[in-house]
């Protein structure tokens, strides 16, 4: 996924720290050890990676891996977190101590998970679940970005209209009004000579999420997602969150392609 970003005009000149945690071991031989294997992985990474050094730092980190993850974060300020997804449900995730869903309710920054089973294409048509929410808009915003200079690229504007008994209505062509918010993203992506799309369905919203992605070839889809963090305090899981429904959740799990979820405040 990242050698594919890198591949972006918009990306190029970004920093990009790569961070590999490893975990505390009860003897100091076994510690040594684990350094040891910490280091190469980051060094393989690195050369994988093919990138300028200078614009590539790594970071090895003792301690539980979802907690650093967040810390790190926090500490370079980042503006994106990359994280790889065994795609595991959400009681799945929690039982399995999955880092990705940890990190992805405590931690306030934009994410973009890659499932292990899928595969990653280069980023050329990118998909925004669109309403009038502001992260909706935070995520044209972004892809407009990420496509900036991609020969081939397409913006797909997604409208789903919720149906929840799930009757399919098919894929329908839309023209927004020009002074609605979607107007002004068409606006914003032709002023860019970026093609776009903008296309509306029904559904129960996740599901019909991840069959236009499907439908569409779709490389990279953008979803809005609220701040998840707890109001009571940040080292508590959001259990009411957790318990309940969530289109994020269920798109993260089942999209065929990766997903980035940006925040209302990116």
């Amino acid at each position: 996924m990242l050698k594919n970003l890198a591949d972006l005009p918009s990306i190029q000149s970004a920093k990009i720290t790569i961070l590999h945690v490893v975990a505390s071991e009860s003897t100091a031989a076994a510690m040594t050890q684990k350094w040891e294997e910490g280091g190469k992985i980051l060094a393989n990474a690195i050369q994988f990676l093919n990138l300028d050094p200078s614009q590539v730092s790594a970071i090895l980190r003792q301690g539980e891996p979802k907690d650093v993850v967040c810390q790190v974060a926090d500490e370079i300020e980042a503006d994106l977190i990359i994280m790889g997804s065994r795609g595991l449900k959400r009681l799945q995730s929690i039982l399995a101590n999955s880092v990705s869903q940890y990190v992805f309710q405590l931690s306030s920054r934009p994410m973009l998970l890659v499932k292990d089973d899928i595969y990653v294409k280069k980023i050329k048509r990118v998909m925004v679940a669109f309403d009038d929410s502001t992260s909706a808009e935070n995520c044209w915003k972004l892809a407009l970005f990420l496509l900036q200079n991609v020969p081939g690229s397409q913006l797909i504007l997604a409208n789903i209209i919720t149906n929840l008994g799930g009757k399919i209505s098919g894929i329908t062509e839309i023209k927004p009004d020009k002074d609605s918010v979607m107007g002004l993203a068409v606006l914003q992506a032709e002023n860019q000579c970026i093609p776009v799309r903008c296309v509306s369905s029904s559904g129960k919203p996740g599901e019909e999420l991840c069959r236009l992605v499907e439908e569409l070839n779709v490389d990279l889809l953008l979803i809005g997602s609220p701040d998840r963090r707890p109001s009571i305090a940040k080292s508590f899981v959001d259990i009411d969150r957790l318990i309940g429904a969530s289109l994020s959740d269920y798109v993260r799990v089942n999209a065929s392609c990766p997903v980035l979820l940006a925040r209302t405040i990116v």
